[in-house]
């Protein structure tokens, strides 16, 4: 029973307060109002001359627009500015590039070994920690192509660009 209290109580409470929200919504608002409390905060500026200053407007009527001339309703972009000519002095000669810097190879060559029956040599080249084994016409790291064995040279060719470079006979460091 007391639940049953309860609940009518809340449902009346409920919709009293739906009545008000719905006549506060629903009624007409007073426009007369506020805006006779509009006029009431008016306050003039004080101008000593009220008059329209023609000779103003005449200098800018007389102004002309210098801009790019670019259509502000199209979406292209504007073109490019023009670019000032610059004369281009004669060279005094031919212009002849630098040489190529020395190829550097990474590799030291420290000996070869041929072979007695066949005559083929076999150069040995070391790159920091590991040891090569190549033969004429073999890679080096990747890069260098094994061109010829000497005596006490070896010529390399970089496979990129076919320059030469000739490396000395080196003795191993005893350690």
């Amino acid at each position: 029973m007391v639940k049953r209290n309860y609940r009518l109580v809340l449902l009346i409470t409920l919709l009293l307060v739906l009545a008000y929200v719905a006549y506060v919504s629903l009624r007409p608002a007073a426009v007369g109002s506020t805006v006779a409390n509009a006029n009431s905060n008016f306050v003039p500026l004080s101008v000593e001359n009220p008059a329209l200053r023609l000779d103003l407007l005449a200098n800018l009527k007389q102004l002309t627009y210098t801009g790019s001339q670019r259509n502000i309703f199209s979406a292209a972009p504007p073109p490019p500015p023009p670019k000032p000519v610059v004369a281009a002095a004669a060279p005094a000669g031919p212009v002849v590039p630098p040489p190529p810097p020395p190829l550097a190879v990474p590799a030291t060559f420290f000996g070869y070994v041929a072979d007695a029956r066949t005559g083929t040599r076999r150069a040995f080249f070391n790159s920091g920690d590991d040891v090569f084994v190549l033969g004429v016409g073999d890679i080096l790291l990747g890069r260098f192509r094994l061109v010829q064995i000497g005596n006490n040279t070896a010529e390399l060719e970089e496979t990129g660009s076919g320059r030469h470079a000739t490396l000395t006979l080196q003795e191993p460091s005893p350690s």
